[in-house]
């Protein structure tokens, strides 16, 4: 928690030295009430006249208005202070994560993440609000009551000591049965998001495999255990009110039944002693009030406590991929040489790809082919440093890219990912995405883009063409569609690098032969990388490179491999005839 606050700025602690005053003049002011209570007694005893009652009266009222102004100041400054620190610390979280890679990112679950940059900052901001005020507060003012009666009658004293004896045991037994609770409710939290983030991503398989029960049933166990919980929490805590105001009213009727005690036995000062029981009486309230504020700061503190450490944990997680210096201005370009790569996932102990080597040249296209699961994707992958890989080197353009930075690296890179990904938003706006160290894609490259993808008819037929709305993940669009629009914003990009990893799989034969005509006049100066599982979309590449369990068995050109890699042969001859291979 300390560790988080260190994060505010030196606005934040002027308006906290600012809030900490209002603070110690509300405690002043509660304090002086209680002396101006003591006066008004004694007059009532001496028969002083009802003009000084009503002016010690006055004063009195003025003390708790001028407290009730200092107590609104001082929430407002709290207020400002923690809705700032959300506010930054939202911004360090996301920014934290958009940072992050592959590797790392999975570290945590999206459903965690989520609640981390959510829930978990609003416990924080919660306790900075409320809680932190009151951490001063509640010193503050039992310091200072208790400095009023230390000198008073010490039957009153042992009472207030023994009530808050006992206070302090019932709390501390309520806390070690629910902290450990508190603990848990987070991840909970992370379960339940977990569950539904899955619910709503897949919401088109769990209708059409009739699997509503079985979802509702996996939401309902979590959801159980999260309210169970909450409920044993709440119900332990709720013994700490009852308490507190048990232990309040008793030790003010123990003081008055003292007081009546002692003013029976006494022979003079009669008047002082009974002023004396009602002043000891407000000063021991103050006592307990102020525990009774410890009571809801130890409410707040451990789901906080919990909390501010998950977002340590997140700010604190190391990127594993590091930013290097290069700025990419180099002579080659396109060229992409592997030495003897092998990588292995941070989670595997087996070797996800094994000695890989190949190079390309300016202006060529090489194409991946394999089973599932040969490690086709993961060289894109290790290509875009998603992952660094385990032994071994990738240059570009003949520069190690763990010496790029990273921002340099993938401006010369148009990535097509196996999975279309569309953002919310307009077409224009998904395909002119993000820098590429050029200036602006313009309105014109946009169309342009999109005719070489194959998307103008659809796209003209969108409601405000180009200025369309698209979707949160494209879902008004077609996979096609998704697909063509992913490769357009590759496109409008210009790079030198093409990357389509698996990106024509959801176009029908006519569109992917159109589309890539289209592509090989526009990208004829780029070096083109395909992943595919066709052997049509690959079969004219300059070189094919065939990947079976993580290793290269093949490499060369189509009529090559169709002579001399049995894994090709396999593939191929399992897609075309032997006419249509040779033709």
């Amino acid at each position: 928690m300390f560790k988080l606050m260190k994060r505010l700025q030196i606005v934040d602690w002027l308006y906290f030295v600012l809030g900490v005053l209002f603070i110690v003049l509300q405690v002043w002011l509660d304090i002086k009430g209680v002396d101006y209570t003591r006066k008004i007694l004694l007059l009532i005893q001496t028969g002083g006249s009802i003009a000084s009652i009503w002016e010690q009266g006055g004063y009195m009222l003025a003390c708790s208005v001028v407290s009730l102004l200092g107590a609104v100041a001082c929430g407002y400054c709290f207020s400002l202070i923690s809705a700032r620190f959300a506010r930054n610390m939202r911004r360090e979280v996301y920014l934290k994560v958009q940072h992050l890679s592959m590797a790392d990112v999975k570290k945590f679950s999206v459903s965690s993440l989520i609640t981390r940059t959510t829930n978990d900052i609003m416990q924080v901001q919660t306790l900075i609000a409320v809680g932190l005020q009151m951490m001063i507060k509640a010193p503050v003012t039992a310091i200072w009551a208790i400095s009023k009666i230390a000198n008073k009658s010490w039957e009153w004293t042992t009472l207030t000591a023994g009530s808050i004896i006992i206070i302090l045991v019932g709390v501390s037994i309520i806390m070690a049965l629910v902290l450990p609770k508190f603990k848990k409710v987070q991840t909970y939290i992370d379960d339940l998001n977990n569950v539904t983030e899955e619910q709503l991503s897949g919401i088109r398989v769990v209708h059409a495999f009739n699997a509503e029960q079985y979802q509702e049933n996996k939401f309902e166990a979590k959801n159980k255990i999260l309210t169970n919980t909450l409920i044993f929490n709440q119900r332990t805590m709720g013994f700490m009110n009852p308490l507190m105001y048990l232990v309040m009213n008793l030790m003010s009727l123990g003081i008055y039944w003292i007081g009546a005690y002692l003013i029976n036995g006494a022979n003079i000062g009669k008047d002082i002693l009974f002023a004396d029981m009602g002043t000891f009486n407000g000063y021991a309230s103050q006592v307990v009030s102020s525990f009774l504020m410890l009571v809801i700061i130890l409410i707040m503190w451990p789901r906080a406590s919990v909390s501010a450490g998950r977002i340590n944990q997140l700010l604190d997680t190391k990127n594993s991929i590091l930013d290097g210096a290069f700025t990419g201005n180099t002579e080659q370009r396109g060229v992409i040489e592997f030495r003897n790569v092998s990588f292995k996932y941070p989670d595997s102990e087996e070797l996800m790809l094994k000695n890989i080597s190949f190079k390309t040249k300016t202006g060529d296209t090489l194409a991946f082919i394999g089973s599932t699961g040969a490690g086709k994707t993961t060289v894109v992958n290790l290509m875009m440093r998603f992952y660094d890989c385990t032994t071994g080197e990738i240059l570009i353009d003949g520069v190690n890219i763990k010496d790029y930075q990273l921002a340099a690296l993938y401006n010369k890179i148009g990535y097509v990912p196996q999975r279309a990904v569309l953002l919310s938003g307009t077409v224009t706006e998904n395909i002119a995405f993000g820098k590429n160290g050029k200036p602006a894609i313009s309105e014109e490259q946009v169309k342009q883009a999109v005719a070489i993808a194959q998307s103008t008819d659809f796209v003209e037929k969108m409601e405000n063409n180009y200025q369309g709305d698209i979707a949160q993940g494209g879902t008004n669009l077609s996979g096609g569609q998704k697909q063509r629009l992913s490769i357009a914003r590759a496109v409008a990009r210009d790079p030198e690098i093409y990357i389509f990893d698996d990106a024509f799989s959801a176009l029908d034969y006519a569109t992917d032969y159109k589309l890539r005509t289209q592509l090989k006049k526009h990208t004829k100066d780029a070096t083109n990388i395909i992943v595919a599982q066709r052997i049509g979309t690959i079969m004219n590449a300059d070189t094919i490179v065939v990947l079976e369990k993580g290793e290269c068995v093949g490499i060369g050109t189509h009529q090559t491999l169709l002579k001399n890699c049995p894994t090709y042969q396999e593939i191929a001859y399992s897609q075309l005839s032997k006419e249509e291979l040779h033709g």
